[in-house]
């Protein structure tokens, strides 16, 4: 699912599993995650000296077109875990993003996923180039 190769650009965010993210087993309940790499990805645009807000109030938006998302070993309440995430290419149109989750208690990979998004004008609704301010960032 990750490219075998060196990431163009990467970037780990700590979370910590809330005690409502778990399900009725205490594993962090799979509906989450998405929401996790979502998290990590605004950290990843913020360490970059740029916002979504910024983006949004230039006229892009960036929508989600994919996600898959592979589940190795669950993560239980209270377990602080590290969600890297990873560019390999240059953004266009298109942002490809994959993440792995780990947790500091185990060594192993609990969760591998990958989000595809696209740069969409705000008004016309029709995909369109990112900002260069973004690329030039992610591409240093």
């Amino acid at each position: 699912m990750i490219p075998d190769q060196k990431p163009l650009f990467q970037f780990t965010h700590q979370l910590r599993s809330r005690y409502s993210e778990t399900d009725k087993m205490g594993y962090v309940y799979y509906g989450h995650f998405l929401q996790f790499f979502e998290v990590a990805r605004t950290e990843l645009v913020r360490s970059l000296g740029v916002s979504y807000k910024k983006m949004e109030d230039d006229g892009f938006m960036l929508p989600v077109i994919h996600s898959e998302i592979r589940y190795k070993n669950p993560v239980f309440y209270d377990e602080l875990m590290d969600i890297e995430v990873l560019v390999f290419k240059k953004p266009h149109v298109r942002l490809e993003t994959f993440y792995r989750v780990t947790t500091k208690e185990k060594s192993v990979i609990n969760t591998l996923g990958s989000v595809t998004l696209v740069f969409m004008n705000a008004e016309t609704r029709r995909p369109v180039k990112g900002p260069d301010y973004f690329i030039n960032a992610v591409s240093l």
